[in-house]
């Protein structure tokens, strides 16, 4: 019994010194003291409009590796992208938000990228809030799914994933809507 209180004690000591001038490297806090209330999970359902072509595209290929061209699938194509985000699949629908980032085309056996990308939203209440999602795109899969990594605003401390569905895609041009259905935890 005496040394496990000489040990409690000494565990006190040192955690409670630091590095002697004050400064501590972490500490524990809870959710509370930030203002984080009750979890809540979200469905957003928006378009994702991928355009390349037009006198305005809104997603540009920035590199290449040598031997790109000569790759079915574009393996080593970098694009960076900033997509509209629209309330229904029609360009002129209502603009929710735009997808900003980059994609890389990732496999050289299927078109598959590695998507890494903001939705940064500029309607209701969700006006100037972002989810961030990192993840594997295999294009011709009919139903991608996508982890959210962050977010900020109403989505700090987001989790959850998104799926991915092509509505309409022109093989000529790269051209693509995209469906996607959102579901994200957030305080």
């Amino acid at each position: 019994m005496g040394r496990t209180v000489t040990y409690f004690f000494a565990f006190l000591f040192f955690t409670a010194v630091g590095d002697g001038n004050g400064y501590t490297f972490s500490r524990n806090l809870s959710p509370q003291s930030l203002g984080l209330k009750r979890e809540k999970l979200s469905h957003l359902h928006f378009y994702f409009h991928d355009i390349f072509t037009g006198p305005i595209p809104s997603t540009v290929k920035v590199a290449e590796a040598p031997t790109t061209n000569k790759s079915a699938t574009l393996f080593g194509a970098v694009a960076v992208l900033d997509d509209p985000l629209t309330m229904g699949p029609e360009p002129r629908s209502k603009l929710v938000g735009r997808a900003q980032g980059t994609y890389v085309s990732a496999s050289r056996k299927e078109a598959s990228l590695l998507m890494v990308m903001n939705f940064a939203f500029m309607e209701g209440k969700y006006n100037g809030s972002n989810l961030s999602v990192l993840g594997r795109n295999a294009v011709f899969s009919e139903v991608r799914e996508m982890p959210i990594v962050g977010g900020s605003g109403v989505f700090r401390y987001a989790r959850g994933y998104v799926e991915a569905r092509t509505y309409s895609f022109d093989v000529k041009t790269g051209d693509a809507v995209v469906e996607y259905n959102v579901y994200a935890f957030h305080y």
